[in-house]
């Protein structure tokens, strides 16, 4: 299976889930247009892979979704985590590269007080954009060497 976008997700405060939409601009050292997380720093974007979502679904917890964990980009067909901090992406239109795996989760996570736990703090990424443009769901998620 080729690497894809399933979900661009967007919030307008920290520490909630963000909602699914069309189309994302994201621009160069910024991050994700009108998110909450977006700004010249580290951790731009967030991703994680709908095989982590699934592994909390897994436990029982149902109806969750793209977004619930406040991801920027959802994905399908790449070990998120596994990328070496510096490998750079090329997300749709965008360039990105990789500064974190995973991160210290913060108390006022609505996933984890809405389930429990939550798989962000452990397989989700975060890149700075290097390259901006557009980000839609079904775009293609390629490692570029």
């Amino acid at each position: 299976m080729n690497a894809k976008v399933t979900a661009v997700n967007i919030s307008e405060k920290k520490g909630e889930m963000k909602n699914p939409i069309e189309i994302g601009k994201f621009i160069k050292d910024f991050g994700l247009e009108g998110d909450a997380h977006a700004g010249k720093w580290h951790r731009q974007v967030s991703l994680l892979g709908q095989e982590s979502i699934d592994k909390m679904t897994q436990k029982g917890i149902e109806g969750l979704c793209a977004g619930n964990f406040a991801e920027n980009i959802t994905t399908v067909g790449i070990c998120l985590y596994e990328l070496p901090i510096g490998t750079k992406v090329k997300i749709g239109e965008t360039l990105q590269e990789v500064t974190q795996i995973g991160k210290e989760c913060h108390s006022g996570c609505e996933i984890a007080k809405k389930v429990g736990d939550c798989i962000m703090p452990r397989e989700g990424i975060f890149t700075i954009v290097l390259e901006g443009g557009t980000i839609k769901a079904g775009d293609s998620i390629e490692i570029v060497k």
